[in-house]
């Protein structure tokens, strides 16, 4: 029986502790539910950041044609996720000064000039940088890109913004482009293949 009247009057105690604590919980649930909150947006400012962090722009496959002097180019696909057109206005790097540029038909050849307006990339749309088209020119390379060597170049976008890469440099095979400033002339240093090359400018 004493175990019995001791229980009794435990019971209701219990009852009002768990009563309290389910209180306190609750409690410390409104304040974890504003933690919530506050993290809430934390997270939306960490997911945020890494598309900051990724640039402006996304840059898909970057490569460097391989060159010991002279001029050569770097390619890539221009990937833009976001709802607004992004123009590309200049680009850098260490080893040499570098433009954007085009090519295109003139007297019957394929020649390289400068882009106008620089390069557009659509909203929610993939620009292509490759041989033949629209790449990002290195002008006068101070040092030999030779294959396996890896650069950093930066992008500058019209609204200022700015963000960096890297590409690895390799030989290509490809077509013979002239890279050759205003004129139909080969590029130096940037053959594909040793020897003369049987294969037209274009």
């Amino acid at each position: 029986m004493p175990s019995t009247t001791v229980r009794r009057p435990l019971r209701p105690a219990v009852l009002l502790t768990a009563a309290v604590l389910a209180v306190s919980v609750a409690g410390c649930g409104s304040s974890d539910d504003g933690a919530t909150a506050t993290p809430g947006s934390a997270p939306a400012a960490t997911s945020a950041a890494p598309s900051a962090a990724a640039g402006v722009l996304g840059v898909r496959d970057p490569w460097v044609k391989a060159a010991d002097t002279g001029m050569t180019a770097a390619f890539g696909t221009l990937v833009n996720a976001g709802d607004t057109d992004v123009t590309l206005t200049a680009v850098t790097t260490e080893v040499s000064p570098m433009e954007l540029h085009e090519m295109t038909m003139k007297d019957g050849k394929m020649v390289m000039q400068a882009k106008k307006g620089g390069i557009v990339v659509k909203a929610r749309s993939e620009h292509l940088l490759e041989p033949g088209g629209d790449h990002l020119m290195l002008m006068d390379l101070r040092e030999p890109v030779r294959a396996g060597d890896e650069l950093t170049f930066t992008l500058t976008f019209a609204d200022g913004r700015t963000q960096t890469f890297t590409a690895v440099a390799k030989p290509f095979t490809g077509a013979q482009e002239s890279y050759a400033p205003g004129h139909g002339e080969p590029m130096p240093g940037t053959s594909a293949t040793p020897g003369p090359s049987t294969s037209p400018a274009a």
